[in-house]
Parts: structure tokens; sequence; C-alpha cells
């Protein structure tokens, strides 16, 4: 852990502070589909539809976080959706046999939860900016290693109780927001200053059809993470019921996860090697993940064995490595004052991709099994690597030197 000892005091915090709530968040979602089937006795149909309904919570926070940074300051913002996310997974467990109130409480809950995302995510830009690019893939590490350690916890609290799973998350909300009070009270925002004043009431200002209208910032890159979400569904509606329809015995899909986690954690050298020998921009990054995942699904299709499945997901996890930090480190580096509306729309638009993915693999599948699924899946992936690739042309010449000096004009 020496590479953790390096970092200054503050930022250790932050990252420790950033697992805890990770392990508490994955305590939950793996769960939500057997509590509504198992618990309530609900069909599964119902299931998807919870977990649809929270999705689109969950896009509706990111569009609406990114808006409302420098509206509410950042202060308010990340401790009071904490804090509101915290409260709905405390009431949860009372509200939960009420089915329409559940499915409402589910689509709040979604919403809090990721209202805060990309105020946390502007936060790291703003605040460590010489870094940010390092800490951003150093948070996904750290959440990466909660969400497997809470994913394994949460089989054996579900056996205890699902609420205490919903109630444990909300305590891990909650020490999260409080966690934020005390933090932003010794480091600061630098919201109070004239400077900051300044900068928030010009954001205000300017409108939202001049941001939208700069699509070179934001639309080729969340196309093309949407189209790779979307693909990405092949694992839960394509792989799962694969395994299942074949005899293998379901900790087999539990292995692949558990291989993505490992991978994430180990194989950190390799993902910085590919970066130094051939993804050197941030832009590169972008089209070389697309294409990881292109082969990936390229091998699920080739082999459609489980080994190729695999193979597929060790090719699909180093670009999801190489992904995760990119995005977030593009949009602070040329989004300029803007970069939390900008993270907020990129999180909304490329989430709509696991809102449509399972439906329309979950229908692929029923007509023909696997095979029409993992031909989507490398149709959207190729699809995605385009995008990325017009995003790069398009910001060939643009610099975050060019994106100051553009803001300071508009200020």
């Amino acid at each position: 852990m020496r590479w953790f000892s390096s970092y200054p005091k503050e930022i250790r915090v932050f990252l420790l502070a950033s697992l805890i709530n990770a392990i508490g968040s994955a305590l939950m979602w793996p769960l939500v589909t057997m509590f509504v089937f198992d618990e309530l006795g609900r069909s599964m149909k119902d299931a998807g539809l919870v977990i649809l309904i929270q999705s689109i919570g969950g896009i509706a926070g990111q569009l609406l976080g990114g808006s409302l940074y420098h509206r509410i300051g950042v202060k308010k913002l990340i401790i009071g959706a904490l804090a509101l996310n915290a409260a709905g997974l405390l009431l949860l467990p009372a509200l939960s046999h009420a089915w329409t109130v559940f499915i409402a409480m589910m689509g709040l809950i979604g919403l809090f939860n990721a209202l805060s995302l990309p105020a946390i995510q502007a936060f790291i830009g703003f605040r460590f900016a010489e870094r940010r690019g390092e800490l951003y893939n150093v948070v996904y590490i750290a959440n990466n290693i909660g969400v497997a350690v809470g994913t394994a916890l949460s089989g054996f609290l579900a056996d205890v109780s699902y609420s205490l799973s919903f109630v444990l998350n909300g305590v891990s909300a909650g020490v999260f927001a409080v966690f934020f009070l005390f933090y932003f009270k010794q480091v600061g925002t630098g919201s109070d200053d004239s400077a900051s004043l300044l900068k928030r009431r010009a954001a205000q200002q300017t409108g939202l059809r001049p941001l939208l209208l700069d699509i070179r910032v934001y639309l080729f890159l969340s196309l093309g993470a949407m189209l790779i979400n979307l693909g990405n569904s092949i694992w839960n509606t394509g792989v799962s019921p694969f395994i299942i329809e074949h005899g293998m015995p379901k900790q087999m899909f539990g292995y692949l996860w558990t291989l993505n986690g490992i991978l994430i954690f180990v194989a950190q050298p390799l993902t910085n090697l590919i970066k130094r020998l051939a993804a050197r921009s941030i832009k590169t990054q972008l089209t070389a993940s697309a294409l990881f995942y292109l082969l990936g699904y390229a091998v699920i299709l080739a082999l459609h064995s489980y080994l190729g499945m695999v193979l597929g997901m060790v090719l699909t996890t180093l670009g999801e490595m190489l992904i995760a930090p990119a995005i977030p480190a593009f949009l602070s580096e040329n989004g300029g004052k803007h970069a939390p509306f900008y993270l907020g729309l990129a999180g909304g638009i490329g989430s709509a991709g696991r809102v449509i993915g399972p439906y329309v693999m979950g229908g692929l599948y029923d007509g023909g099994g696997l095979m029409p699924v993992a031909w989507l899946a490398v149709a959207v992936a190729a699809m995605g690597t385009v995008s990325f690739v017009v995003h790069a042309a398009v910001n060939r010449r643009r610099d975050p030197a060019e994106t100051a000096l553009r803001e300071s004009l508009h200020s």
C-alpha cells in the first residue's frame, strides 16, 4: 500500500470515505431483484420495472446534479443529496410493502444517489486539478474494491434480513454526508471568496442553450459511453441466462464478476503500459477502451462458450479501466467552470444505455439466444468506437488552455 501513503492526508481520507460509501451502496443493488421477487412475491417483470424506475431516477439525478452545482454550491449539493439518499434508504423497510410507494421510493433513491455524483467528480477535478486524472483512476479503484466487498457481504446479509441491507446502505450514505460536512469545514470549497462568487454568477448567467450548443465537449463522448453501456448489458441479459440454460452452476456467473474486480486492482500496470505506449491522450484512451469492448464481445460471439466469456470479461474489463477515469478527466479539463454541468449531462446520456440495453437484449435473447445479443453488442461497440474517433477528431486542436481563455472571455 506504498502508493496509498504517497498521497497527502486530505486525499487519503477522501479515498477511505469513498471506499466505505461504495461498500454500503453495494450492499443493496444486487438484492433489489431478489427482494422484489422473494420478499414481496412479485414477478420478475415487476422487478425489472423497479430497476427501470430506479435507473430513470439516476439519469434525472445526474442531469439535475450537474445543473445545480454552481447554483446552490458544492457543499449544499453533496451533503444535501447524500442526506436525502440516507433518509430514503432508512425509510425504505417501513414503506416497502406498499407496492406503489416502494416504486416511488426506489425512483427517489435513484435520483438522490445520482444527484451527488457529478458534484463529487467536479469537486475532485477543481480541487486537485494537477492530479485529477490520476485521482479519478484511484477513486475508481477504491469504489470497485468497495463494490466487491459489499457484494460479497450482501448475500450473507440477505440471509439475515433484506431490510438490514437497506438500513446499512442508508447508514453508510449518512456517514458519507457527515464526512463531507466536516471535510468541507477543514479544507474549504472556495465558495466564499469573491472570485468564486463571480464564477458562480457567471455560470448562472451563461444559460443552457450555449452550453448545449458546444457539442464538441460532450455529445460524441456521451453517445460513445451510451453505446458502450448498452453493449455491456450482454452480461446480465445474455451471458447470465446462457449459463443457466446450459446447466452451468450459477456461481460461474459470479466468478466472471470476481475476475472483473480482481483485474481492476491487479491489472493497473497493464493499463498504464497501454496508456504510455498506445493511448497517451485522454481522447485516445476513450477510443482504445471501445476497441477492447469490441474485441471482448467479438470473442464471446466467436467462441460462444464459457471460455469465450472469461476472455471477453478480461478484454472488456481493460476497456472499463480505460474509460472510467477518462470521461470525468476530459470533461474536467475541457468543461471549464461548466464541468459539473457537462459531467451530469454526459453521465445522464451514458446511463441511458443501461436502461435501453436490458430490454432490447432481453427480447433478442428470447428470440434467438446468445448469438443475436452478442451481434448487437459487437455492433454497438463498433458504433461507440466510431463515436469516440469523431470525438477525438473534433477536439484535435482543443486543449485546456483554449478552454481557460474562452471561459475568461465569457466571465
